[in-house]
């Protein structure tokens, strides 16, 4: 960690898991954030214990034009932005075949419409002072995937594909942009904040079996609060990660799956060549 400066953020989804213990993370050694959630009274006790250095602002990340007006009067109560975080977001459980318009459209205008309007409306600012860090809380569901939550990674997939793309076109102006990836952890992503389709009967053998996988996988979770000191070294980083796991599962995930990737096209790239025209 080398910039010990006092950083201003901008967190959405800070009502609790990851926003939350962030949040305080960042009050606790001086920084000051300005926190977003759907109701802004879960931040009474921090706005008791830390004053002015937090300020509310009630935010449904869904509605664009909100999204940007709450950006700005981050800005101008604070004066810059110096990390943007797009924590927001939900799981939504159902197989491909269970998910209706609706719910496909909810779970992409939240996970990743939502990090992308708050993206746009904090980028004229951090271009401005020729610096920022963008951090998209994305997961191993980003890069990797599993039954039941098909719709849950597309939104992810997606938000991992614009954010590589942006961390290169923002570069020369002097902003950062991180995908954070994060295990299974002890947050509400799969209680009461998640969203469920109506099941098929169809699939009730093997969704007994997915929800042993997922048992197996999550066996141990990793807890939010420890999550906090690991945030602070990214964000204080001069030369933070494009991408770093948060947790311990994700790395073996991660590697089992690229190899098979690497493995399949590898042995089909005869096919590959001969698309190319030269079979």
């Amino acid at each position: 960690m080398t910039d010990n400066a006092s950083k201003i953020w901008f967190i959405t989804g800070a009502s609790r898991g990851f926003g939350r213990e962030w949040s305080i993370a960042a009050l606790e050694r001086g920084d000051k954030v300005a926190a977003t959630a759907r109701d802004t009274s879960s931040l009474d006790d921090l706005v008791e214990k830390f004053g002015d250095a937090i300020l509310p602002i009630q935010l449904d990340v869904n509605d664009h034009d909100a999204d940007f007006a709450a950006v700005a009067q981050a800005h101008e109560h604070f004066g810059r932005l110096d990390v943007v975080i797009n924590n927001a977001g939900y799981g939504h459980f159902g197989f491909i075949e269970e998910i209706s318009e609706a719910e496909a459209r909810a779970q992409i205008e939240t996970n990743l419409f939502g990090a992308l309007w708050v993206t746009q409306a904090a980028l004229p600012f951090l271009r401005d002072q020729s610096s920022g860090h963008v951090i998209q809380v994305s997961s191993i569901g980003g890069i990797s995937a599993f039954p039941l939550v098909g719709i849950y990674h597309a939104s992810k997939w997606a938000l991992e594909g614009f954010s590589q793309a942006l961390a290169q076109e923002v570069a020369d102006f002097g902003i950062h942009v991180t995908l954070v990836e994060p295990g299974g952890f002890s947050t509400d992503w799969s209680g009461d904040s998640a969203s469920h389709s109506e099941q098929n009967p169809a699939y009730e053998a093997f969704r007994e079996k997915t929800m042993q996988g997922r048992a197996s996988r999550n066996a141990t979770p990793g807890d939010p609060q420890a999550s906090a000191q690991a945030i602070l070294e990214v964000v204080d980083a001069d030369e933070p990660p494009l991408r770093v796991f948060f947790g311990t599962a994700p790395l073996g995930i991660a590697k089992a799956d690229y190899e098979q990737r690497l493995a399949t096209w590898q042995k089909w790239n005869h096919v590959s060549e001969l698309a190319q025209g030269k079979g």
